[in-house]
């Protein structure tokens, strides 16, 4: 059982009608959100927690006791752990352009009363933070007290920081990046290249037939490989085979490596939307603080923030010096920051695995604050 016990879905709308960075409008949203401890009298100990591109508002905790896995970060949120749920009133919620609850591309759309598909406007990092402030405000709460993520986390973290400077006490950006390279833009593209271009589409517009499933699990195998090392590849699978110890010179799954990325794709279709993976990793694409503010030092002029950022060593996705950069920007202008680099052979996905080392850097970091 976790620490953080049963919990339940919410949702929130907002009725007001949203306008996007891209000048189009949005209205009566969708925000599905789970919440874990209890919100103080003066409502300052509130963490929102920011998920990754195939994460959701289930961080931590079960939905029913028959469930066989917890959230997400359950392992970093709960009695005692790193976010101490006896001490923080812990949010977490789904971003909109998701598939897991908030309103995005599989949502259906008022006026039509059929998914929006392709429809549905596309969306930035600073949309989704916009509509996470409004939950916010709509649970009474003026200032968090901390804003944490990791990868597209991360870069939501960032936006808090510099866009509501005055409702961010501290953050705390995991192995992300204050703008996506071009390498990163490269394999999203891809990866959507491989979804549009599954016979099942249909322009995005499959909700009343057949997924592109295969489209969906090609592109997951691709970012698949971006999220670990060479050094963690080898050490799983090297080139061990599957079955049998001598080659069977076809195409048939024999390395240990291609049944893993196979695994991995399809359990992925089981539970995320195509389209989604779209809009999302194109909001990731768009983001990049210094061209939006001209320099990311205008970007985080604003910032009061205590802030901590942390790296991983064999991360090739979004690689150190994308944090240094974060770091030393921010030092520059005589910011309250802290940086750890986490000797890790994990590649990207140790902000998902090495919680032993991070719950020693932001339970430390949080009680400070």
């Amino acid at each position: 059982m976790s620490s953080s016990g049963i919990v339940k879905p919410q949702t929130y709308m907002l009725e007001k009608e949203l306008i996007l960075d891209s000048g189009k409008k949005l209205k009566n949203i969708d925000i599905t959100y789970e919440t874990y401890g209890a919100l103080n009298k003066k409502k300052d100990n509130a963490v929102l927690v920011l998920h990754a591109l195939s994460g959701d508002a289930h961080c931590a905790g079960l939905h029913k006791k028959s469930d066989k896995h917890p959230g997400w970060w359950d392992a970093m949120i709960g009695k005692g752990k790193a976010i101490d749920t006896d001490k923080y009133f812990v949010i977490c919620s789904n971003v909109i352009g998701g598939c897991k609850g908030s309103t995005g591309p599989s949502s259906i759309e008022p006026e039509t009363n059929k998914s929006y598909g392709l429809s549905f406007p596309v969306i930035t990092i600073s949309d989704m933070v916009r509509v996470q402030k409004k939950l916010i405000e709509f649970l009474g709460i003026e200032k968090l007290h901390n804003v944490i993520g990791g990868s597209m986390g991360g870069m939501q973290v960032l936006e808090w920081m510099t866009k509501y400077p005055e409702m961010t006490a501290s953050a705390v950006v995991i192995g992300s990046t204050s703008r996506l390279s071009a390498q990163g833009i490269a394999f999203n593209v891809v990866g959507r290249n491989a979804i549009m271009s599954d016979a099942n589409w249909n322009n995005g517009d499959y909700y009343e037939t057949k997924a592109p499933d295969n489209g969906l699990a090609i592109a997951r195998m691709i970012g698949h490989i971006t999220y670990l090392s060479d050094k963690a590849m080898h050490n799983k699978f090297g080139r061990r085979l599957q079955n049998s110890e001598k080659y069977g010179y076809d195409f048939k799954t024999e390395f240990q490596v291609e049944s893993y990325l196979k695994y991995q794709g399809d359990r992925f279709v089981e539970r995320f939307d195509a389209n989604t993976y779209l809009y999302l990793t194109r909001a990731m694409d768009y983001f990049d603080l210094a061209g939006k503010y001209g320099s990311l030092s205008q970007a985080f002029s604003s910032v009061t923030a205590n802030v901590l950022v942390i790296s991983f060593t064999s991360d090739w996705l979004f690689p150190t010096y994308q944090s240094k950069e974060i770091v030393s920007t921010l030092m520059s202008l005589d910011k309250k920051v802290s940086f750890c680099e986490i000797n890790s052979p994990c590649g990207h996905d140790a902000f998902l695995l090495e919680y032993e080392e991070l719950t020693d850097l932001v339970f430390n970091f949080l009680g400070n604050i």
